[in-house]
């Protein structure tokens, strides 16, 4: 009998296990062509850790500027949607207030949030890229195109339709450019029809609903890169938004021309935080026990641009929304959440419509340290309420919000940071410099005012080449393109940029080429280092509306290679050519041998057979590593790693060179760590 019971414990346990991932099992989509890189969910909003359900990803997407690594700010999101007095056609119960959820941390696709389309739309595919004949773009992975229409407006709309169990079906489009200047914010349109569907059968009911409100929530924390699971140079709780500052502006109509806030939206930053240990304060995340430089300068948040007053009059409601509160990102209504709990959903719905609170919590906290503020270990996340409405079966909301991340440019972050740290400038005016970011945050929120007001259109930057081509050479780097773009009105050439050792980096112009010109020699490699490029195409400015004269310039992102190329030595024709370089190897020498990124524990063989096996041995006949070279060519690259993936330790080491042929030749070198 306790076998059955056993038995039937663990068939409960898998049936449980299964229900949890059939719940959690969403689809998400990138939008990578920009500064900005964000993942969208098919549940129609995105959960704390949502994309992959693991602890490292607390900080995960609205990447800005995303050329660089670990620039997240998104820790989660929510939508809400709630009516009052609701007849719930699957309980059987009325409800004095009924709540749908998705996020922050609840997501259930079975019976809440009922995925019907997920699409991303594109005006042209990516490029094919290659690096040595291999595969070697992000955008393999984090642009998956569905559609291509060049007739687009944007450069990516993503098409998110989902029903819920409210009988509300929601669509979102989101629009996304490439263009820099317009290309670190994100344009959200919500249309919410009362189409009467509750369940994934398709049932439907033919109710008014009425008190429907609509309620987001936007929990940021500045920046993956200062935080734990970045290089973790800011308290642990960072990484959640502990001390994230959630600022609101322009409520209850105050905003425009005649009012001292130019637009309804709310502003998130990186506070100050208890916890500094470094000299003045954390305002911008310094680093300051290395090079000083900013980890945290980001300013994000969501303006609303446009809310129906009315199913039946879709002009613009200048008192939406109507509630803003801050809610506590850990607190008891933001996990657990049910759509058939009474008493939980009548709290929530009182949060979603509680108003605008006297004071933002940016306000509350003042000058303080933001950590300090609530009781609460999870800091506070920024609500956003519209509503309420009444809605007879078949009529629609619509609700227009844009998303921005803006603030110093990463070459600021360096600037900024060194002088604030040597002493050239003040703790204050470095705090000064990082808060001019709200000026650029308001820009973006402009330019997105200004294409919803033109239709979603702006004037274009050319094309990339629809295929970028990168071939590893023994004395030169050939990098090889389509002439695609060349029929795009005003085109007037391209330009090449190169990274050394990792593509997440600034890059150099390397050449700018005209019209025609579709290869480029690049004879300034050095040998022992990995390179990285990308190719852009230019007009002649002349169709430049922010800076006249300014060619219009193509996205990085659309050819950046993720694969190295380098120099290939030929083959050595004879075993006494073989030299290990540096010898010795001295880790305090980084500078002066391979750099200190993806090269720092870098040893090459050079002048080696194009076809041998290479044995490395401790001192005492120890077998380190066995390496196959197989490409033909005359140099191989060892990283100091042993065949048990640890890095190896300072001494005397052999190398064994054999070829098929069974000739062989020995070299020995000095690792100095």
């Amino acid at each position: 009998m306790k076998l059955i019971h056993r038995h039937r414990s663990s068939l409960i346990l898998l049936i449980l296990m299964m229900t949890w991932s059939w719940l959690q099992a969403d689809e998400t989509k990138w939008i990578a062509v920009g500064q900005l890189h964000d993942w969208f969910s098919n549940g129609g909003s995105e959960i704390e850790v949502g994309r992959r359900h693991l602890i490292p990803d607390q900080q995960d997407g609205l990447q800005w500027p995303a050329q660089f690594r670990y620039q997240d700010v998104k820790a989660a999101k929510a939508l809400w949607i709630g009516a009052t007095n609701y007849p719930d056609p699957i309980s059987g119960q009325t409800y004095t207030a009924k709540v749908v959820h998705v996020g922050p941390r609840v997501l259930n696709e079975l019976s809440e949030f009922m995925p019907q389309d997920f699409r991303l739309l594109a005006r042209y595919d990516h490029p094919l890229v290659y690096v040595d004949g291999l595969p070697a773009s992000d955008m393999d992975y984090l642009d998956l195109v569905d559609e291509v229409n060049p007739d687009l407006p944007a450069d990516r709309v993503l098409v998110n339709t989902v029903n819920t169990s409210l009988g509300i079906t929601m669509t979102r489009k989101i629009y996304a450019y490439s263009r820099p200047g317009f290309d670190n914010f994100y344009i959200y349109v919500y249309t919410f029809k009362n189409t009467g569907i509750y369940d994934l059968d398709g049932n439907t009911h033919s109710l008014t609903l009425d008190g429907v409100t609509f309620f987001w929530q936007e929990r940021y924390a500045m920046t993956k890169e200062a935080c734990a699971y970045g290089y973790y140079w800011m308290p642990q709780n960072a990484t959640w938004g502990r001390n994230t500052m959630n600022d609101v502006i322009g409520e209850n109509g105050q905003f425009g021309p005649g009012f001292t806030d130019p637009y309804r939206a709310t502003i998130s930053w990186h506070g100050r935080h208890s916890g500094w240990s470094g000299p003045g304060d954390n305002i911008g995340a310094p680093y300051w026990s290395k090079d000083g430089h900013l980890g945290a300068s980001q300013f994000a948040g969501v303006m609303t641009i446009h809310v129906d007053t009315s199913p039946q009059d879709q002009s613009d409601d200048p008192y939406q929304p109507t509630s803003t509160p801050y809610p506590d990102s850990d607190g008891p209504y933001n996990s657990g959440n049910d759509h058939f709990d009474a008493v939980k959903m009548a709290e929530e719905y009182a949060l979603m419509t509680s108003g605008h609170p006297a004071l933002s919590h940016a306000e509350e906290v003042g000058d303080g340290n933001a950590d300090q503020f609530g009781a609460t270990g999870g800091g506070y996340s920024q609500g956003r309420g519209y509503g309420p409405y009444t809605m007879a079966p078949g009529d629609s909301i619509v609700i227009v919000t844009v998303e921005a991340v803006a603030g110093l440019s990463r070459k600021m972050h360096y600037i900024v940071g060194a002088d604030w740290l040597s002493g050239a400038i003040t703790n204050q005016a470095k705090d000064d410099l990082v808060m001019t970011g709200i000026d650029s945050l308001f820009q973006a929120y402009q330019r997105a005012q200004e294409i919803y007001d033109n239709q979603f259109q702006i004037v274009h930057e050319p094309p990339p080449p629809d295929q970028f081509t990168v071939t590893s050479g023994g004395d030169r780097i050939i990098l090889e393109w389509s002439n695609s773009a060349e029929s795009w009105p005003h085109f007037a050439g391209y330009r090449l940029y190169r990274a050394i050792s990792v593509p997440d980096t600034a890059y150099e112009l390397l050449a700018e080429l005209g019209p025609g010109e579709t290869r480029y020699e690049d004879r300034t490699a050095v040998r022992g280092f990995d390179y990285y490029y990308y190719v852009t195409t230019i007009d002649d400015g002349s169709t430049n509306d922010l800076h006249p004269g300014q060619p219009l310039e193509s996205s990085l992102f659309y050819t950046r290679t993720n694969e190295p190329a380098y120099l290939r030595r030929p083959p050595g024709t004879r075993m006494d050519q073989i030299r290990v370089v540096p010898n010795p190897f001295n880790i305090r020498a980084r500078d002066q041998q391979y750099g200190t990124d993806d090269g720092k524990d870098r040893i090459m063989f050079l002048n080696i057979p194009p076809v041998c096996t290479i044995r490395i041995f401790t001192e005492r006949g120890d077998l380190v590593e066995t390496i196959e070279h197989t490409d033909g060519s005359g140099d191989e690259v060892w990283n100091s790693i042993t065949s048990y993936r640890q890095v190896v330790v300072s001494g005397l080491y052999i190398a064994h060179f054999e070829t098929p042929e069974g000739d062989s030749h020995i070299e020995k070198f000095i690792i100095i760590r």
